[in-house]
């Protein structure tokens, strides 16, 4: 996106620490809706303010993986700052040098996505910190991130979309009446991105229902409840079996032994993914508990003698990908399994029709009606319960469909 203009939540995102009410700030959090010119003005901000207090200082700039730091702030900062700043990456040693008017930091990129993160970070320092979408990050690495920050004058710097109401980050750093942080909040809409065109802000306004709504279209800190997926309807998404020209074919899995394993045949027509038909078995239920064999002889017979490009499976499920790969027929592939990213990626696909189910698939169409969020846990989980052919939906969605940065790509549009 081409930013012509800035509102003044974005200008004080980027210059708070100038101006006299804001300098003594030791944090800023920016929070709030998708496409609002958070993560552009911090950066921005984040940048500048190393370049004109600090000199030869290392900086930590930190993502939930590096390869995201790399497309959402990398790629962009030398479009954003590439007529001002010399900037050059040294991409296998994953930092940057950045330098104007003689004055030169460096800036190390982190991805924090597991508890196991922290220690990549362990025994440097900083002079400051950009956290990108922290609410992802665990605790363990922004503190230890944090910590590290002991050069005089240092400041945190932090952005995200709104999860949880109980997530640990808003608890520390969003609500006031926990821990008193030294630190500014700036709470974004959409509204404050002027550059956004009113179709723009419509067409988000669309794709998002229930609790992503909430998050990513008002920006509230909002508990999942209820349905996981309420629009998901059998008037729009469920078709009738009848023959269609698919070009391209995927399996995908959810592996059980005594729970059950589901399985789908997706077809790809006209840029449309089809749900053409499914296997569902419960060995539980049925008293009949099936051995890797057998259920690969299912497998085959779910495929016919179709061209399957890959079969996508739950990446736990070890022998059964091993029992997969010996018999020869069939690519597999691991899936990707973030699970509250790829509920979001359903929803998103959903909400487009970007994926529809033949009406022969029952055992989806039970699911989908009984899929709920476990409101007892504090935290976004669904209930472990009418969740295996979900499971092997979302595997399909978030490993075939590869959506960018947790979202969906449509045309011109990321949706972050």
């Amino acid at each position: 996106m081409k930013y012509d203009k800035f509102s003044k939540k974005q200008i004080k995102a980027m210059l708070w620490w100038k101006m006299d009410r804001y300098r003594g700030f030791d944090a800023i959090v920016c929070d709030g809706s998708v496409r609002s010119g958070k993560t552009l003005s911090m950066t921005i901000g984040f940048i500048l303010w190393s370049l004109e207090n600090y000199q030869n200082q290392n900086f930590a700039i930190c993502g939930k993986t590096i390869a995201s730091i790399r497309r959402n702030i990398v790629m962009q900062l030398k479009l954003w700052l590439g007529g001002i700043c010399e900037i050059v990456e040294h991409r296998s040693q994953n930092y940057i040098d950045i330098s104007i008017r003689g004055k030169k930091n460096r800036y190390f990129i982190f991805g924090g996505r597991d508890e196991s993160s922290y220690s990549l970070i362990q025994g440097m320092t900083l002079a400051g910190v950009l956290l990108d979408e922290v609410a992802l990050m665990p605790q363990s690495f922004v503190d230890q991130a944090l910590a590290r920050c002991s050069v005089q004058g240092s400041k945190f710097w932090f952005n995200c979309n709104p999860e949880n109401p109980n997530h640990w980050f808003h608890r520390e750093w969003v609500e006031e009446e926990y821990g008193k942080k030294n630190r500014l909040h700036l709470h974004f809409t959409m509204d404050d991105n002027l550059n956004l065109t009113q179709e723009v802000k419509q067409r988000y306004e669309s794709i998002y229902t229930g609790v992503f709504y909430e998050r990513y279209v008002l920006g509230l800190w909002v508990v999942a409840e209820g349905a996981i997926y309420p629009m998901f309807r059998e008037k729009e998404h469920l078709v009738p079996c009848e023959e269609r020209k698919y070009d391209q074919y995927y399996i995908s899995c959810d592996y059980g032994t005594m729970n059950p394993f589901s399985a789908g045949l997706w077809g790809r027509y006209k840029g449309v993914w089809y749900r053409v038909k499914e296997y569902y078995h419960n060995g539980r239920a049925s008293k009949n508990v099936r051995t890797d064999e057998q259920y690969y002889k299912d497998l085959e017979t779910l495929a016919g003698n179709l061209p399957i490009r890959s079969v996508i499976v739950d990446p736990s499920a070890a022998s059964f990908i091993a029992c997969i790969r010996k018999h020869g027929r069939f690519n597999v592939t691991s899936a990707e399994n973030d699970v509250l990213n790829g509920i979001r990626n359903v929803a998103t696909c959903l909400q487009e029709k970007k994926i529809l189910f033949n009406d022969c698939c029952k055992a989806t169409v039970s699911e989908f009606k009984s899929y709920v969020w476990d409101e007892k846990s504090g935290e976004d989980k669904p209930t472990k319960e009418n969740d295996h052919a979900m499971d092997d939906i979302r595997y399909f969605v978030n490993t075939v469909i590869k959506p960018k940065r947790g979202f969906i790509t449509a045309g011109n549009l990321t949706f972050r």
